[in-house]
């Protein structure tokens, strides 16, 4: 039996510890860990200030967003947290944001390409546009579940948001943090009006492998404990 106290706290110390550096904002945005080897997840309540959590405030959902465990109404977003588990095996964890940097290219419909090493190390080859959904619809949910076949770690969500994604929490934090940069430097150097220097496709290709490869190994793990 999993530890369900355990990754709820995991839940609630990375939502306090987002918005503490500002990635997360009042109420915005929405966390979840999966329970592995139990088809459930913990994922932050709806309309809660992250700041003012406990751990009692987590919810437990599983994999049919129903209620297992908990008071508070679980994110509206769960349905969106879950299409990525489902789709993805080798994710432990996602993080959904309304980050501004990435949001610039929510509003201009970009995606971002692979500019460098480290983006392609950790969020894969592109930042890809998801298309529009309404928050919680069928349309998102399935724009999700197809898009995250790419292998990708973040997503630009139209007129929305950004979802980084983790095979654990501490690298789905990670890679909020990397897209923020990586958003961040890339409109920028867009505003120069300047021709964008992008990484050599054979040496995004060598880098994207391995991290493929190292998604399919947890995977496989994954699936062995079944």
């Amino acid at each position: 039996m999993a530890d369900i106290s355990k990754h709820k706290r995991i839940v609630l110390e990375a939502a306090r510890s987002l918005t503490e550096e500002h990635y997360l904002v009042g109420t915005g945005g929405n966390v979840s860990t999966l329970i592995e080897g139990e088809a459930l997840i913990a994922i932050t309540p709806s309309s809660m200030d992250y700041m003012a959590l406990k751990e009692s405030d987590i919810c437990v959902v599983d994999f049919d967003r129903k209620l297992v465990e908990g008071e508070r109404r679980p994110s509206v977003e769960s349905g969106m947290h879950l299409a990525v588990y489902k789709a993805r095996p080798d994710v432990g964890a996602v993080v959904h944001t309304h980050q501004v940097y990435p949001s610039v290219f929510a509003l201009i419909c970009e995606s971002i390409p692979a500019v460098f090493d480290e983006q392609v190390a950790n969020l894969g080859d592109v930042v890809k546009l998801v298309p529009y959904g309404l928050s919680g619809s069928g349309d998102l949910l399935n724009n999700i579940a197809v898009a995250v076949e790419n292998k990708c770690n973040a997503f630009i969500l139209q007129n929305h948001g950004a979802i980084s994604l983790g095979m654990n929490m501490e690298k789905a934090v990670r890679n909020v943090k990397l897209l923020d940069k990586v958003a961040q430097a890339y409109y920028l150097a867009l505003t120069t009006n300047k021709p964008i220097s992008r990484l050599p496709e054979k040496i995004v290709e060598i880098i994207f492998n391995l991290v493929k490869n190292e998604q399919n190994v947890e995977a496989q793990r994954k699936k062995g404990t079944k």
